[in-house]
């Protein structure tokens, strides 16, 4: 297989398994969550290795570094060489504030319940 120097940033997010499809990892070039080198990217700027691509999926951050460009789906071994992936591991689950739950068919809150609510969301 011959080295790349470049690969298309919608076709590698593809081929290193960050995005489902092609259309999935395009779709989310024009939406505006995948940044190179901290820059807005388009699906067709070119990633080398060593930038870093910063993909929004799912509410989450991941930050990649691109090893080795490549532009069609592979081994899973071999997508996991092509990226080195630099994402912060997430909070503890008890680190996260849980969100009050009311309980099911109890209605509308009263005036009160919907008061000492919005003190406890702090607002």
């Amino acid at each position: 297989m011959a080295e790349l120097e470049s690969a298309r940033v919608d076709a590698w997010l593809w081929a290193v398994r960050v995005c489902k499809t092609r259309s999935a990892a395009t779709t989310a070039c024009r939406a505006g969550h995948v940044r190179v080198n901290g820059e807005r990217a388009k699906a067709a700027q070119a990633v080398r290795p060593g930038d870093e691509v910063r993909v929004r999926l799912h509410g989450f951050d991941r930050t990649l570094i691109v090893r080795r460009p490549i532009v069609k789906r592979v081994s899973a071994e071999l997508a996991a060489t092509a990226v080195e992936d630099r994402t912060p591991a997430p909070l503890p689950r008890e680190a996260v504030p849980t969100v009050p739950v009311r309980d099911r068919g109890a209605g509308r809150p009263t005036k009160r319940e919907r008061r000492d609510l919005d003190r406890l969301r702090g607002r």
